[in-house]
């Protein structure tokens, strides 16, 4: 699936399913609430927190498709497309970083 289509599927649930889109504002937010949980998931399953039992049923692959899904309404709702915005990303960062990572000894 390419990211253009994924961006029709949602505009089309909002418009079936929600009758429409959350304002710009509401959205950031639940976009915050949406990273918090997969920043839970990730600290108490990867990291050094101990995860608690009601954790233990979560599915992370759900809490991060939560969050593309409000990322994909807000591209939607301000007008950027997310496939140009990723290849423009991907290109400055090629140009940026080229041999950064590379001669970085840290990741040797």
């Amino acid at each position: 699936m390419e990211i253009k289509e994924v961006q029709k599927i949602v505009d089309d649930w909002i418009k079936q399913y929600g009758v429409r889109y959350f304002d710009e504002l509401t959205n950031t937010a639940m976009l915050m609430e949406e990273v918090g949980e997969v920043a839970r998931i990730m600290a108490r399953r990867y990291g050094e927190q101990s995860e608690k039992e009601s954790d233990k049923n979560k599915d992370l692959g759900d809490e991060m498709a939560d969050v593309l899904f409000v990322l994909v309404c807000l591209a939607n709702q301000t007008g950027i497309d997310l496939e140009e915005a990723v290849q423009k990303n991907l290109e400055k960062k090629t140009k940026r970083d080229h041999s950064r990572h590379k001669d970085n000894e840290k990741l040797k």
